[in-house]
């Protein structure tokens, strides 16, 4: 495989670029579109199994998953066989070529491998299921399979729209016409897919990161080794001062949303034993607030951009940490205690069906849930240093998405 980020042949004083003229190719909304799909049927398939439990192959929410991959792995490969049979020279001179044969940009790419991945799953699920029986964590050997492929498309839709607005920029730089509201969207494009990345990130390690668990340094430890990564890469890789906070407001309206509607509907347990009778779904996690640390990112990096990525790692790694402790340490107490996080609106008191409903610590911390002072603090070294390397490596991440034109 060819460089994927090395810059296109030049010719002449120009730089080749992919598109002949402006404008967003169809398959670039088409795999935002099955982004979207996967991430929201994954939450969907959550809520199922907390609410009915069992599920089948083609339960509703494997449907709109398997869309997903299917739309991404269609309109993908579509884009592969075109530029490879009917591409100009221009086109093939701006793609990763394969096997000595076939022209791809390097987002189709993942975009077809996750999808191809995610459709051998879903056998291999049902296998597990009828064998094994229900799942007790998100990350049984199936669903790695089904994840895996889940973030190949996610990360695939990204890069799409970087390797795209970047092309179009370099148009613009020769005066062809790259309008504002191209840009927008482009850029929009970007948060969408960008956040929901950071959501299948969150559902990854959601485990680890529920309400009991707020007062207790392990929670820092995975939030700071997770998503400074991301959040920080989403910075470098585009030229836009809110790009974080934009990242991260799509990442809540999302949580928010299928919080909200998934437990309009009814849904009833259908594996025992049953100790909490419910009617309607329950809903997943309200959303971290991770809206905080993504403004104050912003802000950091717009106003000292000058600086050198070190320099910049201690600052936004510490910003980071600093900011999502001191939010989600008193959210958190929030979400567990207080008889007002009890509602639609917080969620706290969606509860599985496996569970009693009249756990004593349902609504409180317990013993085991709290650390004592010198432990929290030195947990909390521990997520700086951690929080540290993945605002490093996000730098480093960006810095390679800002140069992808492929």
């Amino acid at each position: 495989m060819q460089n994927p980020i090395a810059p296109p042949p030049q010719y002449g004083d120009r730089t080749l670029t992919m598109q002949a003229s402006p404008g967003i190719p169809v398959y670039i909304y088409a795999t935002v579109f099955a982004s979207f799909c996967v991430i929201t049927g994954l939450i969907w398939d959550i809520c199922w199994h907390m609410s009915i439990g069992r599920d089948g192959l083609l339960s509703p929410p494997h449907l709109v998953i398997y869309l997903g991959a299917v739309v991404a792995g269609l309109f993908s490969g579509y884009e592969i066989l075109r530029k490879t049979f009917w591409g100009s020279d221009i086109e093939k001179a701006a793609s990763v070529k394969i096997w000595g044969f076939f022209y791809s940009s390097l987002g189709s790419l993942f975009c077809v491998w996750g999808a191809l991945s995610m459709l051998t799953s879903a056998p291999f699920d049902d296998w597990w299921h009828n064998t094994y029986g229900l799942d007790v964590t998100i990350l049984s050997p199936p669903h790695t399979v089904l994840i895996l492929g889940i973030i190949g498309i996610q990360f695939g839709a990204m890069i799409s729209v970087i390797a795209v607005k970047n092309q179009m920029k370099l148009l613009g730089s020769f005066g062809q016409g790259k309008t504002k509201a191209l840009d927008k969207t482009l850029f929009w494009l970007f948060a969408l897919s960008a956040g929901f990345l950071l959501t299948i990130w969150f559902t990854l390690i959601s485990e680890e990161l529920g309400r009991m668990r707020t007062h207790k340094s392990s929670y820092y430890i995975f939030a700071g080794a997770a998503f400074p990564l991301l959040l920080i890469a989403v910075g470098k890789a585009v030229s836009h001062k809110w790009a974080v906070t934009a990242v991260a407001g799509v990442y809540t309206a999302l949580m928010l949303g299928t919080l909200w509607i998934i437990p309009l509907f009814p849904a009833e347990p259908k594996l025992g034993p049953i100790l909490n009778h419910i009617t309607h779904y329950q809903g997943f996690h309200f959303p971290l607030l991770l809206l905080a640390p993504a403004v104050v990112i912003d802000i950091l990096r717009y106003r000292f951009a000058h600086w050198s990525d070190w320099k910049l790692t201690l600052l936004l790694g510490i910003g980071f940490l600093a900011v999502f402790f001191v939010v989600q340490w008193f959210f958190g107490g929030f979400l567990m205690e207080s008889p007002y996080a009890r509602n639609w609106f917080f969620g706290s008191h969606y509860w599985y069906f496996g569970n009693d409903p009249n756990w004593e610590y349902r609504y409180k911390f317990g013993r085991w849930m709290v650390e004592e002072t010198p432990a929290l603090l030195k947990g909390l070294g521990i997520a700086l240093v951690l929080t540290l390397i993945s605002t490093r490596i996000g730098l480093a991440w960006g810095n390679w998405m800002h140069k992808i034109q492929r």
